[in-house]
């Protein structure tokens, strides 16, 4: 259907030269320009978007839309930096606002997913002393040692930049460590927007552009992956959005280590840019269309869909998206908290496949690495104990 699609699209006598040379290349497996890039931002329509986007989309991974079963663990919210854009994290001098777990407690919270076939903890917190190299590389070899099947997502360079700076160690020396505590991938966390003007306005004082794209660099050159994310919908323009595409494209290039990327929105509750009106859910499809087009080297699209609801991560498969993430247990509420749609974000693996159908695609569940664990295709959910999901797979103990 998309080719016949991009076919018509072709032969619109309507577009403009520049969107017309655009859709020529995309149509010939081209790359576009970082100017032709900016373009698609300024004059192109959500449906050309979307005819572009879903032709590639499905190129690579036909109707196929992948999820996890997947649980978030945040060790605090109490955070020496002071993001702009943050209101998630409370400050060191209101800590008592906050939350900051021990071993022992994190240990705890891990032990109660012990009789669900999840696949991944996604861990991410404020950045505090007391969580540190000894901590994290401690926290990585407990749950290793205890269920030896999760996979372990965490850390984002912020809090990597910090934990090795504390600890003395380079880049190089402490990724290394992390791996083989038992870190399996990096989240894409952290990257913010590039552009060290609009950075510093908006993230100061924590690491660069370039510091977070070494340390995913030094993680690739161990052979294993990460995702990468950009927020999106607040002071920046759409150049600078480009010029991060761009960065994220090049490194791909050179370590192909990049598994997904991940487009946030920025939300306007309970921060220091509240007075920010947010985007449209238009140019939130604009700007997931966009990034696939961009991004040719980067297999996946991800819509994260506690941060934009249900309905847009939705609408958002015909947009270049094949990803919508997991089930997601968020018990600490880390996307919540900045007024996003799903306020107690969770889905049973029934509702997250009926979505998925609803929009006309066919849901695949996935390990962290892609890996296929089953395809839904012609499921038909029989009872309770299927609709939570519980028992396609066996539990690792």
């Amino acid at each position: 259907m998309s080719t016949t699609s991009i076919e018509r699209l072709l032969r619109d006598q309507r577009l403009s030269a520049d969107l017309r040379a655009i859709a020529e290349k995309v149509a010939f497996g081209r790359r576009i320009t970082p100017e032709e890039g900016l373009t698609l931002y300024q004059k192109a329509e959500p449906a050309y978007l979307a005819v572009l986007a879903n032709y590639l989309r499905e190129q690579r991974h036909g109707d196929s839309t992948y999820f996890n079963r997947n649980f978030h663990l945040e060790p605090t919210n109490v955070c020496l930096y002071t993001c702009a854009f943050c209101s998630y994290s409370r400050k060191y001098k209101k800590r008592e606002e906050g939350w900051e777990y021990s071993m022992d407690e994190l240990m705890e919270m891990i032990r109660k997913y012990d009789d669900q076939p999840v696949t991944e903890v996604h861990i991410v917190g404020g950045v505090m002393p007391q969580y540190d190299f000894e901590f994290y590389t401690e926290l990585f070899r407990r749950i290793r040692k205890h269920r030896p099947g999760l996979h372990i997502k965490a850390l984002t360079p912020v809090e990597y930049h910090y934990i090795f700076k504390k600890a003395k160690l380079s880049y190089e020396e402490g990724m290394a460590a992390m791996k083989e505590a038992g870190l399996d991938s990096m989240p894409g966390g952290g990257a913010e927007i590039f552009d060290d003007e609009i950075r510093d306005q908006i993230a100061g004082g924590k690491c660069s552009a370039e510091e977070w794209l070494s340390i995913h660099r030094i993680w690739h050159g161990l052979g294993m992956r990460s995702n990468a994310t950009m927020l999106y919908g607040h002071i920046e323009q759409f150049h600078h959005r480009i010029d991060h595409l761009e960065r994220l494209r090049q490194l791909q290039d050179e370590t192909g280590g990049f598994q997904t990327f991940i487009p946030l929105k920025f939300r306007n509750q309970n921060n220091e840019m509240s007075h920010l009106p947010e985007v449209s859910v238009v140019e939130d499809l604009r700007n997931y269309a966009i990034s696939r087009i961009y991004l040719d080297n980067f297999d996946h699209i991800k819509a994260y869909w506690p941060m934009i609801g249900r309905e847009t991560a939705r609408i958002s498969l015909g947009f270049g998206v094949d990803d919508i993430d997991g089930t997601i247990d968020d018990t600490t509420k880390i996307y919540s908290m900045a007024g996003a749609e799903e306020q107690n974000p969770a889905m049973s693996t029934r509702e997250l496949v009926e979505l998925i159908r609803s929009a006309g695609r066919e849901a695949v569940e996935r390990d962290s690495l892609y890996n296929i664990i089953k395809d839904y295709r012609g499921h038909v959910f029989e009872d309770e104990e299927d609709f939570n999901g519980y028992t396609s797979l066996p539990v690792v103990h």
